[in-house]
């Protein structure tokens, strides 16, 4: 199951994002990225939630839920200058990606 693409995708993305939160500015850093990292991981915890109960609709709308909050926080990111245009580009393109795969999931339910 966690060799599933939207594990394996997710993995990616958090690999990419913890490293980038670590460097926002120190105003951000305990406010903006926290809430960043923390919509991110439980999308991962949900998707994981997900997979051990055989697809539980109820956890993917959730993790649905969770991947659009992520999605805001980026372009929110972006829009106050943290991330630059090509980082903003890269993790909205992964997001993209894990929503399809999540897309996927859910009609199979």
């Amino acid at each position: 199951m966690n060799e599933s693409p939207i594990f394996v995708k997710t993995y990616a993305f958090l690999l990419w994002l913890m490293p980038l939160t670590a460097n926002f500015p120190k105003h951000q850093r305990l406010g903006l990225a926290r809430r960043l990292e923390d919509r991110a991981l439980d999308f991962y915890e949900l998707i994981l939630q997900a997979g051990k109960s055989k697809g539980d609709a109820r956890y993917l709308r959730a993790a649905d839920i969770e991947l659009d909050k992520v999605r805001f926080y980026l372009r929110l990111c972006k829009d106050l200058k943290i991330l630059s245009l090509g980082q903003y580009a890269h993790g909205a393109e992964l997001a993209v990606e894990i929503g399809k795969l999540l897309g996927g999931w859910l009609k199979t339910t």
